[in-house]
């Protein structure tokens, strides 16, 4: 039986809504009791204004098992990822979603927005917006792009991958062929050695030096979904192995309870510290990766995606700790961020993460032992739902038929 409100408005179709329904029916009716809540809980996100995104809901306990919910602070990177996945709902949905706007319209405040924006993140993902939605001030979008992101100078792979989606999003509409192969050989540069996996920066300067080996899961599934679309909007079987070779890896290390995990050792291709687990990675980030790679001509990692989508419901650390708390609440419209460690200033990321710059392969288990990941993370933040629609609605242009 479905645990979709009554009277909520019909899931518009998607080939990957229809893969998923023929893969698995329960998870069919999951997928789209998420989306649902998606639609809820955004219009809840929105500013006062309708022209923006607070930064998170955060929960706070008001007994009886329910909950208060407080808005904290903005966020125009997250206003621009729920542009993105709120543009594949019709029109009036998007307008109740986005404040009144559709998807393009929004996309034309937060370019109004674009010369005071000083991170190359949210610029890249405006951009990106921007060419999705088919704004005509594109090519201003791209010029902020350029102008936060010089020529040598090292990035974060996370908005060094964004700026590779919003290139090769542009690509059918502008000449951006050589920014285009400068973001791709950059991307393909920041691994270190023949891993497959990817670090937290493109270059040196950025991380501390006892952190340089680190890759978290965004530094992963970002890249691979960036160069499989670099690949559909054009021709490019290596930006294409590269992809489905960090996807490959990040797979084989997929925990037992479908868990994506958090941090790597992206020299040696292992894992360093699995805990938190991140709702958004399980309902949304992964799925909106390995999808497009699949629709890219990429391996399909189905089954992945499934046991991922799974952990929002059976959540076996909370199980385990005989915990009964759900990590979907329907009509508050949120999912709860993530089930953590409740480690002080995140402990055990800083032991592991030393401990494997040392020696390679040290994770301290004693540690699993004394900080056991039971604790819940009651926040929602916009762009956890804009990813959602992102993976489960959208496609590729033409995915599927390479």
């Amino acid at each position: 039986m479905s645990d979709r409100p009554a009277n909520t408005p019909d899931i518009p179709h998607s080939s990957r809504l229809t893969e998923l329904s023929r893969a698995d029916g329960t998870l069919h009716e999951l997928a789209t009791r998420l989306l649902t809540v998606a639609e809820r809980g955004l219009p809840r996100m929105l500013l006062p204004d309708g022209a923006g995104f607070v930064f998170t809901r955060a929960g706070r306990p008001s007994g009886a098992g329910s909950f208060v919910l407080e808005q904290r602070g903005t966020s125009i990177r997250y206003a621009a990822i729920t542009a993105l996945g709120a543009r594949f709902l019709p029109a009036d949905r998007q307008r109740a979603v986005l404040g009144g706007h559709t998807a393009e319209e929004f996309t034309g405040l937060l370019i109004e927005r674009l010369p005071g924006v000083r991170n190359l993140g949210d610029a890249a993902l405006i951009a990106w917006a921007a060419a999705e939605t088919g704004h005509p001030k594109l090519s201003d979008a791209l010029d902020r792009v350029a102008l936060l992101d010089p020529p040598g100078r090292p990035q974060y792979t996370v908005e060094a991958a964004w700026v590779l989606s919003a290139l090769a999003a542009a690509r059918p509409l502008l000449d951006v062929e050589q920014r285009l192969a400068a973001a791709r050989d950059r991307l393909l540069r920041a691994r270190i050695g023949r891993s497959p996996l990817f670090p937290h920066a493109t270059g040196p300067g950025l991380n501390p030096w006892f952190r340089a080996h680190i890759g978290c899961f965004a530094d992963q599934t970002y890249p691979l979904q960036a160069l499989a679309r670099a690949h559909a909007s054009g021709d490019d079987p290596q930006a294409l192995a590269a992809a489905d070779a960090c996807a490959t890896r990040i797979c084989a290390l997929q925990g037992e309870g479908g868990q994506w995990w958090w941090h790597y050792d992206a020299r040696r291709g292992t894992l360093v510290e699995g805990y938190p687990v991140y709702s958004v990675h399980q309902h949304a980030m992964a799925p909106t990766a390995l999808l497009d790679l699949a629709e890219a001509g990429g391996t399909d990692f189905g089954e992945p995606i499934r046991r991922g989508l799974r952990w929002m419901t059976e959540v076996p650390e909370l199980a385990r700790a005989g915990a009964t708390e759900p990590m979907i609440l329907d009509e508050l419209g949120v999912t709860w961020r993530k089930v953590y460690r409740g480690d002080p200033k995140k402990a055990v990321r800083a032991a592991r993460g030393l401990s494997t710059r040392l020696l390679p392969g040290l994770r301290l288990g004693a540690l699993d032992a004394v900080f056991k990941p039971a604790s819940v993370d009651r926040e929602c933040r916009p762009y956890e739902f804009g990813w959602m629609l992102f993976a489960w609605l959208g496609s590729l242009p033409g995915g599927g038929e390479r």
